[in-house]
């Protein structure tokens, strides 16, 4: 057993171990209303940290993608344009706080990532006349992140940018769309434009992966739920949510044979790392990457584990070949 298999196997023990509980959540000082939920209490587990014990950003800092050497090549960014503007934030930084709380072109935005799932999600932050702030629960539910916002205290699903308990419970984030790049394919297309970077480059090692070889694994961690029979669980897909039925393709298929339906338009682009296989991002196998369009216009997709897609949308067949 490799040394992360043995922390993780670890908190997957201690997380089990804590049953959930809504009068033990509130003892932790939560002011969340546990009276209102669409989840069963029993599906959400204790990740190990504390509330906010994996801290989001909320006062980012950027710097202009040619003054940045502290990136590889290769290392994956989710890239994010609104009205024009564009900008880049490293999955290396994301990985340590997996929410940045961001406005970009007058819109409060919040670009969020979860190792565990390999999900980024930049979502709208505007709900009904109300700009909310993220940050994280230190739960997890199906191994996704559950973010909280900090004005009810509402706890929202990551995955599906929808709140599972509280005062909002039922209300949906807008995703916007988003995609992942080499941080050198983003520089050279966009040199002057912001790239995320750390406000203490000492608070954490950025740059290195803590779930090395996570994506190897055979099974998920913190997951309880059933697997899918026709694809490995661990095995990258293409979510494209729009309409009452997601789409979703394995990225293998789309690397192998393109993919293309609805309107809608698979290009695979390799020359993208992996940031959950070797301990240095920079140094992690090519696993590419995709981009979704329509009528060549960006559409919200999140690249993501098949496990993941088969527990949020079990009735939506995985296609493979």
């Amino acid at each position: 057993m490799t040394r992360l298999t043995l922390a993780l196997a670890a908190l997957f023990a201690s997380a089990v171990l804590v049953h959930a509980n809504p009068e033990r959540w509130a003892a932790e000082g939560w002011r969340t209303d546990f009276s209102r939920t669409t989840v069963s209490f029993s599906e959400i587990l204790s990740g190990g940290p504390p509330r906010d014990g994996i801290p989001s950003i909320d006062e980012p800092r950027f710097l202009p993608a040619k003054a940045i050497e502290a990136i590889g090549a290769a290392e994956p960014v989710i890239r994010l344009e609104v009205d024009g503007e564009v900008r880049a934030y490293p999955l290396q930084i994301l990985m340590w706080h997996e929410i940045a709380n961001d406005v970009i072109s007058g819109v409060p935005v919040a670009v969020t990532y979860c190792p565990l799932c390999n999900a980024s999600l930049v979502f709208d932050r505007r709900l009904e006349g109300q700009v909310l702030e993220f940050g994280t629960t230190g739960k997890l539910r199906n191994s996704d992140l559950v973010m909280y916002d900090r004005q009810t205290e509402s706890w929202w699903q990551q995955f599906t940018g929808e709140a599972v308990v509280g005062e909002l419970t039922g209300k949906k984030l807008k995703l916007i769309p988003s995609r992942i790049v080499s941080f050198s394919n983003f520089a050279a297309e966009n040199p002057d434009a912001s790239v995320l970077v750390p406000n203490d480059p000492d608070f954490r090692d950025y740059g290195r992966n803590p779930y090395a070889s996570y994506d190897s694994a055979t099974v998920p961690f913190l997951y309880r739920g059933d697997l899918p029979d026709d694809i490995p669980a661990m095995a990258r897909v293409v979510v494209v949510r729009e309409g009452q039925t997601p789409v979703i393709v394995s990225l293998d298929k789309v690397r192998k044979d393109g993919f293309a339906r609805d309107g809608l338009e698979f290009q695979f682009e390799s020359g993208v790392a992996s940031a959950l296989d070797r301990s240095r991002i920079a140094d992690g196998r090519d696993v590419g990457t995709v981009r979704v369009m329509r009528d060549g216009v960006d559409v919200a997709h999140d690249v993501t584990f098949a496990f993941v897609a088969h527990a949020f949308h079990p009735d939506v067949p995985i296609i493979t070949e």
